[in-house]
């Protein structure tokens, strides 16, 4: 078994760490103060390569592979969890186009994402009444004559209202359930397509959530991507990586918050001594170091696995519900750690809690990683006659 990163992964995760530590940290808490969408970060990012790390460099991408964007988000969700998050949403779109789409979406589409010059992707699934369940989506796509005319809502849009290229998906096929799903490209600034709200969030507020409305947007059959009613294979596929994304994301979060913790452990004196030295507060920063490196671990053999198009959706979901999880509690024990303290915008465990809290819930909550999991050790156990 081999646990050791390769020089080309190891210069990915210094490039992403050098640029949080000196342009993401400093700026996160007035970012999340004032809710500025990182523009500017975000093309910088694209200048070193981090908006399409897996995708191939004829498109525009570093082709560095999952485990590299994995380690690249990690660092930069330790550095501003609301860059982070438009960052993994970019990658995931532009991921998809490469691998899924043909070659016209794909010279059209991929290297504005990898260059930032679309700003950002957006992956538009998600509705009013339809969060965990695709199956109900109310969105329509219409034939036309010369294409296709969608109509709907969709919600929980990250990086919406500023995304160049939007994935929405839409019913072609209404009662065919799973079947009638397909995916179509959209660009921004459509005309149709509106944001209809932005979300006042807990956490990640300098990443934007967008209610977008498609009033009768028309799309010709070349924004069609993948096939028509080959939508929900596209979307279970995508969520798969995101869900990579997520854990790498949540991973990120906590150690942030564990290096503040220790930090501060270290400096605050209690009763004659660092409070680091007394049991009670050692104990909590050795089950937080235990626990993040095994949600790291399990975080990087789900990329690897991708990596090397070995199966993964097992592993992504088991990534994903351990890290988020155990993020949380190592954001909760970190702030714990901090006192009165940690519970003041003057020190940034507080806003690592409230980051961490939503990687529960997007790219499939806690509840159907679960349901994910379960049903893939029931099929491998029938697999094996068990």
């Amino acid at each position: 078994m081999e646990l050791g990163l390769s020089e080309e992964q190891r210069a990915v995760q210094k490039t992403a760490r050098d640029y949080a530590e000196r342009r993401l940290a400093p700026a996160a808490r007035a970012r999340d103060e004032s809710k500025a969408f990182p523009v500017a970060e975000l093309r910088e990012l694209a200048e070193l390569g981090l908006l399409a790390v897996a995708v191939p460099e004829e498109l525009g991408g570093a082709g560095a592979g999952a485990v590299a964007y994995s380690l690249a988000m990690q660092e930069l969700a330790r550095g501003d969890a609301s860059v982070a998050v438009a960052v993994s949403v970019t990658n995931m779109v532009a991921e998809l186009v490469a691998r899924i789409g043909d070659d016209a979406q794909r010279r059209r589409h991929v290297p504005r994402l990898a260059s930032g010059e679309a700003v950002c992707g957006a992956f538009a699934l998600s509705e009013p009444q339809a969060g965990s369940d695709p199956a109900a989506l109310a969105t329509r796509a219409e034939r036309t004559a010369g294409g296709w005319r969608l109509s709907g809502t969709k919600q929980w849009i990250t990086s919406g209202d500023h995304a160049g290229v939007v994935v929405v998906w839409a019913m072609t096929e209404p009662g065919a359930g799973h079947k009638g799903i397909t995916a179509f490209l959209v660009e921004g600034g459509t005309p149709g397509l509106t944001v209809a709200r932005l979300e006042d969030k807990m956490g990640l507020r300098a990443s934007s959530t967008a209610q977008l409305v498609l009033d009768d947007v028309a799309v010709g059959d070349d924004a069609v991507l993948g096939g028509v009613g080959g939508g929900f294979r596209l979307a279970m596929m995508a969520l798969d990586g995101g869900r990579v994304g997520i854990a790498s994301q949540a991973v990120g979060i906590a150690r942030g918050a564990l290096e503040a913790a220790i930090r501060y452990a270290g400096e605050r004196v209690q009763f004659g001594v660092p409070i680091i030295k007394h049991q009670a507060v050692g104990n909590m920063l050795a089950d937080a170091a235990t626990w993040l490196d095994a949600a790291t671990l399990l975080t990087l053999r789900a990329a690897d696995l991708k990596e090397r198009e070995l199966p993964f959706g097992e592993a992504a979901a088991m990534a994903k519900l351990f890290a988020t999880e155990r993020a949380g509690l190592v954001c909760d024990l970190a702030l714990q750690v901090h006192g009165g303290n940690g519970y003041t915008t003057d020190y940034p465990v507080e806003r690592a809690c409230r980051d961490v809290r939503v990687t529960r819930i997007y790219e499939g909550t806690s509840e159907i990683q679960r349901i994910v999991i379960a049903r893939s050790l029931l099929a491998r156990a029938a697999r094996e006659g068990r």
